[in-house]
């Protein structure tokens, strides 16, 4: 437990602590509600819907585009992979509480921030199965890279460790009307909202990439659907019987029942027919002429827009200058630094500015917490700099350098590696390489023998 500690020169001014709260805003007759009143937005969408909806959620009507961008990312297939990598790849960095100065205050600010987030708890309102750690917080608030905002609703929990549950609020329960998110005690319960309390909840700004993933979507449902549709009517090729007899005549009913028999409902008789009649009873396919089909390049279109607009490049599309990898890689590191420093400063605001004013009743933090993005390695280059800091005579620490490549200091029982000798050269030792094989030794010693045998051989005359 960190005690408040007494203010001194550097530790900001005194400001007022505004009453937390302890009781959540969303109760279980309102999740109950929530639940029950639910529906799939996807049923039933068209390109007309779709538009109506993001215009008004440019509006501030934002619940039925939330609740249409939430099913998107849950039932399709590319995004439902592609999103929840870019939201793990934030959750395993490493939280760490950096100092703003070198002071005893400073360091008890870090110490309540520390104990602060290793024990809060962070838990879905809507289903509080969901429920774990700082990871799942973070998880959460990456939700925003998808719909523009993701709310938490903070339920302090004071006591002699004071630390929160932040509680997950799907944005149906919101609208943004005047600029500022406002809470809904229904959800879809209107458009006039109660203003959101300081201190009592913690909003994250994103990209809001679902809203052009719902168009890519729209434009990848419709022909998917025609190729569903397509591969139901002309994916089993159709029964085509011909017979020159009449078609009511006998031999017409026989071939009629010959082709129904078949059991396709693409099927048909040709009665009368003239000349010579090879294949009586044949299959017949459908062409698409060209020999593709349209619609598998625009739907692979659309899933490529979308894993580039989560993941950055898409590595597919630049394989012909085969500096797609190190393009895809690049922009990787970009948007998790990015994903990093959004999360971090997130927290600055909502979390550790209110933790600080609680323990210590100054608005003005010494302390603050950042996601740790780690630094790409190069083995290869930091040795190059070494050797060259080394030739010019700057110093070097052995711990330092063990450190930094990951070497452990040897341990004062153990014996020291020693460089190996430098091998001696052969024409000095007059003895073939030690490493030359027995195989390449007999080989020279044969060609050898066979100089010599040529060098003794004297041709007849």
């Amino acid at each position: 437990m960190v005690a408040p500690a007494k203010l001194n020169g550097t530790g900001g001014r005194k400001a007022a602590m505004p009453p937390l709260k302890t009781t959540p805003e969303i109760s279980a007759d309102v999740v109950e509600l929530a639940l029950r009143t639910r529906f799939n937005p996807l049923r039933g969408l068209t390109p007309q819907i779709l538009s109506a909806q993001l215009d008004q959620f440019q509006l501030g009507y934002v619940a039925y585009a939330a609740m249409l961008w939430d099913a998107i990312e849950r039932r399709d297939d590319v995004l439902k992979g592609v999103a929840a990598k870019r939201k793990k790849n934030v959750a395993k960095l490493k939280r760490e509480s950096l100092q703003r100065e070198e002071s005893d205050e400073a360091a008890l600010h870090a110490e309540a921030l520390d104990e602060f987030y290793d024990n809060l708890s962070a838990v879905n309102a809507l289903d509080e199965n969901e429920r774990g750690g700082f990871s799942l917080l973070v998880r959460q608030m990456m939700d925003a890279v998808g719909k523009y905002y993701a709310v938490h609703e903070i339920v302090w929990q004071p006591g002699e460790v004071l630390t929160a549950e932040l509680r997950f609020t799907p944005l149906w329960f919101f609208e943004n009307r005047t600029g500022k998110l406002q809470f809904l005690r229904v959800p879809l319960g209107g458009a006039f909202g109660v203003p959101l309390e300081e201190g009592g909840w913690m909003i994250t700004k994103g990209d809001g990439l679902m809203e052009a993933c719902s168009v890519a979507y729209m434009f990848k449902n419709l022909p998917l659907k025609d190729w569903v549709s397509y591969s139901d009517k002309f994916g089993t090729p159709g029964v085509l019987g011909q017979t020159n007899a009449a078609k009511d005549s006998d031999a017409g009913r026989a071939m009629r029942d010959a082709v129904a028999s078949f059991g396709q409902n693409w099927s048909g008789v040709v009665y009368g027919a003239d000349g010579a009649i090879k294949e009586p009873i044949q299959l017949v396919t459908a062409d698409s002429g060209s020999g593709q089909l349209p619609f598998p390049p625009l739907i692979e279109r659309m899933d490529r827009a979308m894993v580039s607009l989560w993941r950055g490049s898409d590595l597919s599309t630049m394989s012909a200058d085969n500096k797609g990898a190190s393009v895809q890689a690049d922009e990787g590191d970009i948007l998790l630094e990015d994903d990093a420093a959004l999360i971090s400063d997130t927290l600055n605001l909502y979390i550790d500015r209110f933790v600080i004013l609680q323990k210590f009743g100054t608005d003005t933090p010494l302390a603050y917490s950042r996601l740790i993005v780690p630094e790409k390695e190069n083995t290869d280059l930091d040795l190059k700099i070494d050797d060259w800091l080394l030739k010019a005579g700057a110093p070097l620490g052995t711990r330092e350098r063990m450190e930094h490549y990951g070497r452990p200091d040897i341990d004062p029982k153990d014996t020291p590696l020693k460089p190996s000798a430098a091998p001696t050269p052969p024409e000095e030792t007059g003895k073939p390489p030690q490493n030359q094989s027995l195989a390449n030794q007999k080989a020279e010693r044969l060609l050898v023998l066979v100089e010599e045998a040529l060098a003794n051989h004297k041709p007849q005359t």
